[in-house]
């Protein structure tokens, strides 16, 4: 297969998914040769402890389309997506799980969107239900996630960390190295694309209960997610974290010395002072790292 033959590259990491994997082989490859678009299907094995890859080695002749990648270190799904990504042929890069979660007979309209739309540049499966682990505290805990985006970024996001979405690869080569190798590479890319003022459109799908065990760790991962949203924000775009606390503390600072100043005069209290010059340094440490963003060039 030629490069300029291929139009679409999915990329699917596969984690100890042998009981399944063929299925979403088969079921991605259905709807694509369907659609009639051009497209090669990268299925990397991140290293699995069971006999996903050799299913995917002796299915291989009957899929002429699927290119596989073999890891020789499990090195997480940001890392899969990332490393696809770079190693696709196709103009636009879909990324889907092997879980069988996500309604993956739906790539080809989310193609479509981009085929159609030049100022689209990325497409995501927005979920409309929840059917992961630890449901009642995963919900709370990405809607919070996620306003906290929505108030960084100024847009609304109705799903952040959906796994299912097509882009333009061009667009993405240089937010590619800020991917982590974990969960949150997801949050990242749609983050990265927000932040640079890239048109993102969202489609509502369904979410289906996943096949296999999850490898989502609710402490861990959601930590990693808050972290990444900040992390994101801060790269792009500082002074919409370190103003407003800048601000706030100014501002009560200020306050409490027209207090201090009438309660007894000529003498400010030391926490006034503390608020003042703290409220000073971030907001001197926002315009600084403004400053290197705007001088970095890749923004």
């Amino acid at each position: 297969m030629s490069n300029d033959s291929v139009h679409v590259t999915i990329v699917l990491p596969c984690y100890n998914e042998q009981d399944h994997v063929l299925d979403e082989v088969e079921r991605i490859s259905k709807a694509m040769d369907a659609s009639g678009q051009t497209y090669e299907l990268l299925a990397v094995d991140d290293c699995s402890t069971d006999g996903t890859l050799a299913r995917l080695q002796e299915a291989a002749p009957d899929y002429p389309h699927m290119r596989i990648i073999a890891f020789h270190h499990n090195s997480g799904s940001g890392t899969v997506r990332r490393i696809g990504t770079q190693q696709a042929r196709g103009e636009i890069v879909v990324w889907t799980d092997a879980d069988m979660t996500y309604p993956n007979e739906r790539i080809p309209e989310l193609v479509e969107i981009l085929d159609t739309d030049p100022g689209v540049d990325q497409v995501v499966g927005a979920r409309t239900s929840e059917m992961g682990t630890h449901k009642a505290l995963r919900v709370p805990a990405k809607w919070v996630i996620r306003k906290i985006a929505e108030r960084l970024t100024n847009t609304r996001i109705p799903d952040l960390n959906s796994g299912l979405r097509a882009f333009r690869r061009e667009v993405s080569l240089p937010y590619l190295r800020l991917l982590p190798p974990g969960f949150s590479c997801v949050t990242t890319i749609t983050l990265a694309f927000l932040s640079n003022q890239h048109d993102v459109r969202y489609i509502p799908i369904d979410y289906y209960k996943r096949a296999g065990k999850s490898k989502f760790h609710f402490t861990k991962d959601a930590y990693r997610y808050i972290l990444q949203v900040l992390r994101m924000v801060m790269y792009f775009n500082p002074l919409k974290v370190l103003m407003p606390p800048a601000l706030w503390l100014l501002a009560i600072g200020f306050g409490k010395g027209v207090y201090d100043m009438v309660a007894h005069p000529v003498r400010f209290a030391n926490n006034t002072v503390m608020l003042f010059i703290t409220g000073l340094l971030i907001a001197s440490l926002a315009l600084l790292a403004d400053l290197i963003v705007r001088s970095r060039g890749d923004t």
